[in-house]
């Protein structure tokens, strides 16, 4: 399994609820679709900073998440919102347990 860390900062803060709507109506859907999905979370650190976590199962699969999310943000017009570039950190998950809940 590979996973991808993306950081956002600077992030309109009037604006994070109508962006994490935008990623679950419409993101969402084209990230699950991927070969190789296996789980999106978006976090909202607070202070103008959102994460986001993807994880595949091979190292392409998560890279194109990154180019579809980049592709996203430009066709919904959202580098007003996200007006900084993330900061993409990806490579192999080596240690995972779940308890297989999920929120």
């Amino acid at each position: 399994m590979h996973a991808t860390v993306r950081r956002y900062e600077g992030v309109d803060k009037s604006r994070t609820d109508e962006l994490a709507k935008k990623v679950d109506e419409t993101l969402m859907p084209r990230l699950s679709k991927l070969p190789g999905f296996e789980g999106y979370y978006l976090i909202e650190a607070g202070d103008g900073v959102m994460s986001s976590i993807g994880f595949f199962e091979t190292s392409t699969q998560a890279e194109e998440s990154s180019r579809v999310a980049a592709t996203w943000v430009r066709e919904e017009n959202l580098e007003a919102t996200l007006p900084n570039p993330p900061k993409i950190t990806g490579g192999e998950v080596i240690v995972h347990k779940t308890n297989g809940i999920r929120p």
